[in-house]
């Protein structure tokens, strides 16, 4: 059975279908066994209903009752101003001067650990030789804060011309 004549079946029950509908569903409900079951269960169903439902009285008229109803639906949906917070001083400082004071002291953090650590080039700087056929001697004179390489040629060919002395000073 669809979903339309189990709506007719409940319509008639009710009391809401005109003449000629009535007389339809009613020779239905006497042809159909599937449409009787359904009709005496919805009948067994709303007299369970029918005694136990608790009437409420108000105490006002049903249009003044909803329209209360509305009002508070109405007052809810309104928007509510939010007053705008006053800006205080310490605030002001807070959101202005709080940022630039800290990474002013992260700067001087960087610069201090500079200085204490000494000549961070020096330290940091790296040499690599690519080529199998070259040598360096390095020698750093901590006094002078100064560094010479020596590069030398590899090879165990007499025939070949010595480098001279290759310098390469750096001033730390």
């Amino acid at each position: 059975m669809n979903q339309e004549l189990q709506f007719k079946l409940q319509a008639y029950l009710d009391g809401e279908l005109p003449d000629g509908e009535a007389a339809e569903v009613r020779e239905l409900i006497a042809r159909d066994h599937g449409a009787q079951a359904l009709f005496d269960e919805l009948t067994n169903t709303n007299a369970a209903l029918e005694g136990h439902e608790t009437e409420v009285k108000l105490p006002e008229s049903r249009e003044f009752y909803w329209s209360k109803i509305q009002r508070e639906i109405a007052r809810l949906e309104a928007p509510v101003a939010v007053p705008e917070p006053k800006d205080s001083w310490a605030g002001w400082v807070l959101r202005r001067w709080l940022p630039v004071s800290g990474l002013a002291a992260a700067s001087c953090a960087v610069v201090l650990f500079m200085l204490l650590s000494g000549n961070t080039q020096a330290q940091l700087a790296e040499m690599e030789l690519n080529s199998d056929k070259m040598g360096a001697y390095t020698f750093r004179d901590q006094k002078e804060k100064m560094t010479m390489i020596w590069f030398y040629d590899r090879t165990d060919d007499p025939k070949a011309t010595p480098m001279s002395a290759v310098t390469d000073v750096s001033h730390e």
